[in-house]
């Protein structure tokens, strides 16, 4: 089974979708998962207004009540924190470029280093610190990270994703040749996962 993973590290109900995609994961071992980054917010150069702050304190307080996953607010304690999207989702695609095998702990581990640990993962040392807590050669992934190769296949990701017409966070499809069949756009839980991939086997045209 091949399936694309649509997602931003900094969208927050990808960070609480992560454990139900994961038990799917474990479910089927034998399962390919494309990351594909789909820039929720890239490129933003605006420091966070109290509106943005309240806004993303009712996100995070249904997503923990949904997930049961812990959340820090020291990001919002700040005056000086732009939420710029572009700089953890090139970092995924660089852990992809780097080692597709690594990359999906690689997404998980900075979620959790945002939303958990309350980390600034807009910053390149800070990811890289990330990468080799993952399992990544910090210097290499530094590097790769910076480069203006991995900016453009970042943004490449993000035009993926407008092509295709994904515009929230999770989104995940099936992939079966050329063919993509949507799965989920939006949280749900592992068993609506693979109720869903049952169907579409189900439905699906063969031959």
């Amino acid at each position: 089974m091949h399936l694309l993973y649509f997602a931003d590290p900094l969208c927050s109900w990808c960070y609480g979708f992560g454990p139900e995609l994961s038990k799917l994961l474990e479910r089927r071992p034998d399962t390919r998962l494309d990351l594909v980054m789909g820039g929720l917010r890239p490129f933003n150069t605006e420091t966070m207004s109290p509106k943005f702050k309240d806004m993303l304190r009712e996100h995070w307080r249904h997503v923990a009540q949904a997930s049961g996953l812990p959340f820090s607010e020291a990001i919002l304690e700040r005056d000086d924190f732009v939420y710029d999207t572009e700089p953890p989702c090139r970092a995924v695609v660089t852990a992809r470029h780097l080692d597709r095998d690594l990359a999906y702990a690689y997404l998980k581990a900075v979620q959790a280093a945002f939303y958990r640990d309350g980390r600034e993962v807009t910053r390149a040392l800070v990811l890289a610190d990330v990468a080799a807590e993952t399992g990544y050669d910090r210097a290499a992934f530094l590097g790769a990270l910076e480069s203006q190769e991995l900016r453009g296949q970042t943004k490449d990701d993000f035009a993926t994703a407008q092509s295709l017409g994904v515009g929230g966070f999770p989104t995940v499809a099936l992939a079966d040749g050329r063919q993509l069949f949507l799965v989920t756009s939006g949280y749900v839980t592992e068993d609506v996962l693979e109720h869903r991939l049952d169907e579409i086997e189900r439905l699906r045209p063969r031959g």
